[in-house]
């Protein structure tokens, strides 16, 4: 006769061992980096024979420098980074992105942009006297900054204006006139040709950098909202550049020293 009182002991036994078992084999395992191999692969055709890299890239290569260096504007004078206060590239930079900018917003927000503010050390390049081309474009902008759109209070409008003096660089502005007194302070301060309002919410276009405080531009950080219109710097200047003809800037007097 069976024991069956052993028999259920021995299946106990192998339970707990199974048990144990089974926890340790589902433990995380720790891996390690021993060793770290590269190997060249060869770009191959379609009859996959191998081909130079370069030989690879040159039909897409010589596209794309050809949609770059076509023609099509043209600038009749270098418009570039220098002035104390404003520049004329600046100014050209800062009117498209606040009118292009602007009637996309009022379309989709059915609200008015007032201002435009970016940062001279944004531009890293000039528009040459001669053709302009896509490629401009690129070299005045290689970021790939957005524009974005920040709701201010009257307040911080002014933190803006004193940050613009105390920074003593000709930063892109646009829709906003003040006078710089002999004590350095903004006085005269009119927006879209009306006197500042404090109590007004006024909305800036700038970069998505900048709204975020880049530069320290701390005002951007209390604005009481935001939109993004997601469109590129770059593809506000060259979208200019297409539809115009003749590259112009303009040179009305924006900053005016007491």
């Amino acid at each position: 006769m069976v024991n069956l009182k052993k028999y259920n002991v021995v299946l106990r036994n192998f339970g707990l061992i199974l048990t144990f078992f089974l926890l340790f084999s589902c433990a995380e395992q720790k891996y390690y980096v021993t060793k770290i191999e590269a190997k060249d692969f060869g770009i191959t055709n379609k009859n996959n024979s191998n081909v130079a890299i370069d030989s690879f890239i040159k039909p897409y290569r010589k596209r794309i420098d050809t949609d770059l260096n076509t023609p099509i504007s043209y600038a009749p004078e270098t418009l570039d980074k220098s002035g104390k206060y404003q520049t004329t590239i600046g100014n050209l930079l800062a009117d498209i992105t606040l009118q292009r900018g602007n009637a996309i917003f009022s379309a989709r927000e059915n609200k008015q942009l007032d201002i435009c503010l970016l940062n001279n050390g944004g531009i890293r390049s000039i528009i040459s006297k001669g053709n302009v081309t896509l490629k401009t474009a690129f070299e005045i902008m290689p970021f790939e900054n957005t524009s974005i759109i920040v709701a201010l209070k009257g307040e911080q409008i002014l933190e803006m204006l004193n940050y613009f003096i105390a920074e003593n660089k000709p930063h892109p502005l646009s829709g906003v006139q003040f006078t710089i007194s002999k004590t350095n302070q903004p006085i005269n301060i009119s927006i879209q040709g009306k006197p500042l309002d404090a109590n007004r919410i006024y909305y800036v276009i700038t970069s998505d950098y900048l709204s975020n405080g880049g530069d320290k531009m701390d005002f951007f950080k209390k604005g009481i909202e935001k939109y993004d219109i997601n469109y590129k710097l770059r593809n506000i200047l060259m979208d200019y550049f297409k539809e115009t003809k003749t590259i112009t800037s303009s040179r009305d007097q924006r900053i005016i020293l007491e």
